[in-house]
């Protein structure tokens, strides 16, 4: 699925920038404005780190804490009300925690020894 092109590291970097900026067009608090771009740019991190070390596994467990406390996030920081950011980070959130799962090496194995081979 994505292992031989590194798919899920470029996504990573792609949602984790996307969180980051996201507090330009929607409507936050501080907590959630800060909690949006510091978790972004971690993401984005991780995911860049993968692209250029991708034998750094403990950055595929990063990226999934990451993930994770983004979308735990709005209520952790109390910015429920807000419902965009709200929703970029829970949406943003699960995307990047499915990414990190289906990148850990484990699960790269058995994904690959999914795919026909010709």
């Amino acid at each position: 699925m994505f292992t031989g092109s590194r798919t899920q590291d470029y996504l990573a970097v792609v949602l984790g920038v996307f969180a980051a900026l996201s507090p330009l067009w929607v409507v936050t608090n501080d907590n959630g404005q800060w909690s949006l771009i510091v978790l972004g740019v971690l993401i984005a991190l991780a995911g860049l780190a993968q692209i250029y070390r991708p034998a750094m596994q403990a950055t595929d467990y990063a990226m999934g804490l990451f993930g994770a406390l983004l979308f735990i996030s709005p209520w952790a920081m109390d910015f429920t009300g807000y419902s965009g950011a709200s929703w970029t980070a829970w949406v943003v959130g699960i995307v990047t925690v499915v990414v990190a799962i289906a990148a850990l090496p484990a699960m790269s194995a058995r994904l690959h020894d999914m795919v026909p081979h010709h």
